[in-house]
């Protein structure tokens, strides 16, 4: 498994911006050394950005709204009239603070401290002050910039997290309960499979994912139906991964079918950047794959959790009719970089409008806090999921181990105000776009589903809301969505071609 879905590339991006963050700091501190010893300028620097004021804020202080919503930014240094640089979008990349055209408002004073209003084309990403002369404060962020309404939270309700509070029910499959993932056996409690039975029991660990094949080809002859054998007579469920290119997709769906045929308790498909752009690869492996195990048999994707960074991966197909019934986002918040509540909130936002059981995947490598993992664990069950599972065996230090033990914390609940679906208007394109397409060509059938949020796709979506008595603005607001995604999508044939977004 690729972690956190980041590719080489964009892992090198953020470490890129990392260092750009460094230097816009120093920029400001050093550009006068060696002028003869004139007095270097004051270092300026942002050190807390939160929105406000309450009443258009949710319960994360990074998300801001465009409707209503400002940034209270405080620092050294910074003051009113400074001009605040945010992330953007331009034909379809996502570019950050420092580009030329930037998205941009100035500091003001008001009464809540020195505030900025939030540029109408800015998108989610970090922030900068410009200082001028190209100097720049340190890179901020992720400021979350979406379009609905934000609220504050409701008053504290009784604890969802409770022994008197209904868990989520079961699917009755193993994807329930708390998993542990496995790259390689021979590095996981030294290849003993009875040793790495007994950690699972002792750490509350139900089932463990066991990677299988890597390509068309490359079948793992540690996924064998004797290691499917030894750990269901210790009473663990076993379910095997495979990572996927989509080069060579019934090479593939044959051997996902091998590793069912191995005995194995569900499958998972590990679909990342290889596969962007591939709906006919996709649409193909699914066919060829439901085909050998049977439309019940429970399968899951693992891929990329924000959705709206990887536009062109064919969720739709992977989670659509007759694809995978579990949604399993690869939630690496430390790889991320965001907080654990916030990789929640993004991903439930992008994931839910697919319509499948989303069982989170955290992470205990890179040596996460334990506090960290209670609240992966925690949050997983407030927001409805019956399992979860973290990558990877082999990099879980024994604390980590200790902590998937640990007592939850019955105080974290769901920021419901932010649980809502992506906005798309007019200029969105992607997968999103296409599922919503999808589903508004069973009442327009005129539409097409190209994945582009074209004049057509306005026009048939506010007929549709006109219909449905709602507000005809043209644009997916939850209300819109919940309607949509009441009929059923129709059939698309991609093995001619792929989307044009």
């Amino acid at each position: 498994m690729r972690r956190g879905g980041f590719t080489a590339a964009r892992r090198a991006t953020i470490l890129a911006a990392a260092l750009m963050s460094l230097l816009g700091v120093a920029c400001a501190t050093s550009a006068s050394a060696g002028t003869g010893g004139a007095a270097p300028p004051p270092v300026v620097a942002i050190a807390a950005v939160n929105c406000v004021p309450e009443r258009h804020c949710g319960a994360i202080p990074s998300h801001v709204s465009l409707h209503g919503g400002l940034l209270h930014i405080s620092g050294e240094g910074v003051h009113p009239k400074m001009g605040v640089w945010f992330a953007s979008r331009r034909h379809g990349k996502r570019l950050g603070p420092l580009y030329a055209h930037a998205p941009r408002a100035h500091l003001r004073k008001s009464k809540l401290g020195l505030v900025v209003s939030i540029p109408k084309h800015a998108v989610t990403g970090r922030i900068t002050v410009m200082l001028g002369g190209k100097r720049h404060t340190n890179l901020y962020g992720p400021i979350y910039v979406v379009h609905h309404k934000l609220h504050p939270p409701p008053p504290p309700s009784p604890p969802p997290i409770s022994p008197t509070t209904p868990a989520p029910t079961p699917t009755g499959t193993a994807f329930d309960g708390q998993g542990m993932w496995i790259w390689y056996v021979s590095k996981s409690n030294g290849g003993e499979v009875a040793s790495i039975a007994e950690q699972a029991q002792a750490d509350g660990v139900s089932t463990v994912f066991v990677k299988s094949s890597d390509g068309p080809e490359n079948y793992w002859s540690q996924f064998s139906p004797e290691l499917v054998e030894q750990l269901h007579a210790a009473g663990l469920k076993v379910c095997a991964w495979q990572f996927v290119y989509g080069s060579q997709p019934i090479g593939e769906a044959n051997l996902g079918a091998q590793a069912v045929e191995a005995g194995a308790d569900c499958l998972v498909i590990d679909a990342e950047s290889s596969y962007e752009g591939r709906y006919g690869a996709a649409q193909r492996y699914i066919a060829a794959l439901r085909e050998k195990v049977g439309p019940e048999y429970p399968i899951g994707l693992a891929s990329f959790p924000y959705v709206d960074y990887h536009e062109s991966l064919p969720y739709s197909v992977f989670l659509g009719p007759e694809g995978a019934q579990f949604n399993l986002p690869q939630m690496y918040w430390k790889d991320i970089g965001v907080s654990v509540a916030q990789v929640f909130v993004h991903t439930y936002e992008q994931n839910l409008i697919y319509g499948r059981q989303i069982e989170p995947l955290g992470q205990t490598y890179s040596k996460p806090s334990n506090s960290e993992l209670v609240a992966f664990r925690s949050l997983a069950g407030a927001y409805g999921a019956t399992g979860y599972s973290f990558w990877d065996w082999q990099e879980t230090t024994p604390k980590g181990w200790l902590a998937l033990t640990e007592p939850l914390n019955p105080e974290l609940t769901v920021p419901s105000p932010e649980m809502t679906s992506p906005l798309l208007r007019k200029g969105s394109k992607g997968d999103q776009v296409l599922w919503m397409q999808e589903h508004l060509a069973s009442a327009a059938p005129t539409q097409q589903t190209t994945g582009i949020f074209e004049s057509e796709t306005v026009s048939n979506l506010m007929q549709f809301q006109e219909a449905q008595g709602l507000p005809a603005t043209g644009e997916t607001d939850p209300e819109t969505w919940a309607a949509l995604l009441a009929l059923p999508p129709v059939a698309v044939d991609w093995t001619g071609g792929n989307p044009k977004a």
